[in-house]
């Protein structure tokens, strides 16, 4: 998801960079919980349990939060709202968060996958 977000930038797809840049977190999210042996259909259920097991506990850092919600945010909007342009800097910013998301998640995971394999 992260590599077509930047793939999707680079052509100027940035409704789909939005998305894309949103599923890299969304997925990452769903990874971590999943090592708890939790799944939900709902977006919204995702992101309060990802918050409040992994956030509020600052077992990841609380700031990528606000970055969650506006990821959800701006996918929403660049999804489903016919008129809505989302500014190219907004979109640079969200794909740079998700970036940083995914390295920040793929490195808990590993660790976490250690524990969970010992």
């Amino acid at each position: 998801m992260l590599a077509a977000a930047q793939r999707d930038f680079n052509d100027q797809d940035y409704g789909s960079a939005n998305n894309r840049a949103y599923y890299c977190i969304f997925h990452a999210m769903r990874a971590v919980l999943a090592l708890d042996g939790e799944d939900y259909k709902k977006h919204s259920a995702v992101i309060a349990r990802f918050t409040l097991n992994y956030l509020k506990t600052d077992i990841l850092p609380r700031d990528y939060g606000k970055l969650i919600s506006n990821a959800s945010l701006i996918r929403n909007r660049s999804d489903y709202e016919d008129f809505y342009i989302c500014p190219v800097e907004d979109t640079r910013r969200l794909i740079e968060g998700a970036s940083d998301f995914h390295s920040a998640v793929k490195a808990y995971l590993s660790i976490r996958y250690d524990e969970v394999s010992k």
